[in-house]
């Protein structure tokens, strides 16, 4: 069974930020071709990222393996422990857990009872904790898949524009890879992921300005000469980019036992990672995988940046650009090229898109550590709030099997919780008793 076929012609390269391209027998594995998502038309495999017919985004499309679901279930569960099992389904060469990379992936899927507990929730409670990517975020997954096609259309240097996390994945990646990097980042980021991102030797370029702002002059540069061999992983390779969250969606239904989730809360920046789990589950679905049956999606964003939420709660169908003021800064784009896609797939599986203030995700943080022991960055305390938000209204089905992601490590956003000592007392018994910590 192909997913996604598509026919044998080619189309010119198209798209903002083109430089070179190669033909679709190069080493990206199932993927044929670029496929507007708007119009449909199709491109060639190319450093490209808009349709020149509409403007749309493009993204990867392929003829996924066909056959015998089984014999796919077994060949990804004896591949390598991280997400390069699934190289089967990604635009990515057949070797390419050879190749010099981080090996992100195949992160834990924690069973949440203590924190179903205190939330209420009776049916099965998961985090999927991807602070234990080799950078402690996502972006680790996002960006392997980036460093391929950088390979193959031949750039010389990795960039981005980032929030934080992916700036630091950049870095890394970059010089585990053998590529030179420069990223770009809003000028008051938080100090964990500034130092995260720098620590690599690559240049880090702090842009006075938000977000929105950093990945506008990004575009720019990319039509300049001065960004000639540059591969911007978030705009001239977005599409392949983008692909790397799929692998969240595959581990989800691997490490349930091949089956689908009833619900999953995904934070929500630029969107790009919400839709693309959910093409992964119909990817799954598609292949024999898993079961088809229905699944909800939610979105959850900070208030401080809630375009799309608000757009959802509204009924509307365009998201309005907003100036971010939020503690949750990975999550701070203002503009989110995805956030239609995500309003379209919150409503077509019957989820929705939730937010909640700065006072909740701390709330949140501390939760999830609480009852869990995983240490959440802000992007986390979002997707924790927005889950205790959404069974307290009853938009989120207690009974049912949920999972809740964890982007990132609260190693990265320290300023956002305030702690410290229970106690500091003089080395001596007496002095531990007179604390009253002791237990009765």
């Amino acid at each position: 069974m192909a997913v996604q076929a598509v026919e044998s012609r080619t189309s010119p390269v198209g798209g903002a930020g083109s430089t070179s391209t190669v033909s679709a027998a190069a080493p990206f594995g199932p993927a044929v071709a670029l496929s507007c998502r708007e119009c449909g038309e199709r491109f060639d495999l190319g450093p490209s990222f808009a349709c020149t017919s509409c403007f749309g985004p493009l993204e990867v499309a392929y003829e996924l393996p066909a056959g015998d679901p089984e014999a796919l279930r077994r060949r990804i569960e004896a591949g390598p422990a991280n997400i390069w099992r699934y190289a089967p389904l990604l635009p990515v060469p057949a070797d390419v857990a050879d190749r010099p990379n981080l090996e992100p992936g195949l992160t834990r899927l924690v069973k949440a009872d203590n924190l179903a507990a205190e939330l209420g929730v009776t049916g099965e409670l998961y985090v999927k904790d991807d602070s234990g990517n080799p950078t402690h975020s996502f972006k680790d997954r996002v960006v392997a898949i980036a460093v391929e096609a950088a390979r193959a259309f031949g750039f010389t240097t990795l960039s981005c524009s980032s929030t934080g996390n992916l700036a630091g994945a950049v870095g890394a990646a970059a010089a585990r890879a053998g590529f030179r990097s420069c990223v770009f980042i809003p000028h008051d980021l938080e100090a964990g992921k500034v130092v995260m991102a720098a620590v690599y030797g690559g240049d880090l370029v702090g842009i006075e300005g938000t977000y929105d702002d950093v990945n506008r002059f990004c575009s720019e540069l990319i039509g300049d000469p001065l960004g000639e061999g540059w591969g911007f992983v978030n705009v001239n390779l977005r599409p392949y980019y983008g692909e790397g969250s799929k692998t969240l969606a595959y581990e989800i239904c691997e490490q349930l036992g091949w089956r689908l989730p009833d619900q999953i809360v995904v934070p929500v920046a630029s969107g790009s990672q919400l839709t693309k789990i959910d093409k992964g589950l119909k990817e799954l679905i598609a292949l024999g995988l898993v079961e088809d049956r229905p699944y909800r999606i939610f979105g959850a964003q900070a208030q401080g940046c809630s375009p799309v939420s608000r757009a959802y709660k509204d009924g509307h169908d365009v998201v309005r650009p907003v100036k971010p003021d939020t503690i949750a800064k990975s999550l701070a784009i203002g503009n989110p090229a995805d956030g239609p896609y995500v309003l379209d797939i919150a409503r077509r599986t019957g989820g929705a898109v939730e937010d909640v203030d700065d006072e909740r995700i701390v709330e949140a943080i501390r939760l999830l550590a609480r009852t869990e022991g995983i240490f959440a960055e802000t992007a986390g305390g979002v997707t924790v709030g927005v889950t205790r938000k959404l069974l307290e209204s009853g938009v989120l089905d207690p009974a049912l099997t949920t999972v809740v992601l964890n982007t990132g490590d609260g190693l990265k956003t320290l300023d956002a919780v305030a702690a410290g000592p229970t106690a500091t007392i003089r080395p001596s018994l007496e002095a531990f008793r007179a604390a009253g910590l002791c237990e009765q």
